[in-house]
């Protein structure tokens, strides 16, 4: 059972549960405590978001994936959780050089990758996955505390992980 979500990209999402994608890179939402991110889960819940992603963001091999995750938006109100993660490591990363080297495993463009680096204090966090497909997806009534530009939603309900199996790469 897994009750913490992670909000990340719809397109994010997609890439991540279609095994285009095995790494997440992080900057931290503005509503973060204290204004930083913490890796604070070994697992947790892939939430999409459909409010800060952007076509000129995605480089254009993942486009097919942007329009894959919007047509697979469920209701307004509602998150429909399809994936959880297990996270197998996480680097700070403070040399832009050396996040930009992550080019192949992700779904960013390189503008993107250095306006997330550069925002506040230089650095991303990147957490190598691996990604599970639930056994069934679970649609969960999306509640006010859930809002804002936070990475983890505590969603005060367990959503089961029994039977999920792992999305090959």
């Amino acid at each position: 059972m897994l009750s913490v979500a992670f909000k990340e990209w719809a397109v994010i999402c997609e890439a991540l549960a279609r095994g285009a994608q095995a790494l997440i890179l992080r900057k931290g939402g503005i509503a973060e405590d204290g204004g930083t991110f913490r890796p604070e889960h070994a697992e947790f819940l892939l939430y999409p978001t459909y409010f800060h992603e952007h076509r000129d963001g995605i480089k254009p091999e993942f486009l097919p994936l942007l329009d894959a995750a919007e047509a697979a938006k469920p209701p307004a109100g509602v998150v429909r959780f399809t994936h959880f993660v297990r996270v197998e490591s996480v680097a700070h990363v403070t040399d832009l050089e050396s996040a930009l080297a992550l080019d192949a495993r992700h779904a960013w463009t390189a503008d993107v990758v250095r306006q997330r680096f550069h925002y506040r204090t230089p650095g991303l966090y990147v957490f190598a996955v691996r990604v599970f497909r639930l056994a069934q997806p679970v649609d969960v009534i999306e509640r006010p505390e859930f809002a804002g530009c936070k990475t983890w939603v505590p969603l005060g309900v367990g959503i089961d992980t029994t039977g999920a199996e792992e999305v090959t790469r």
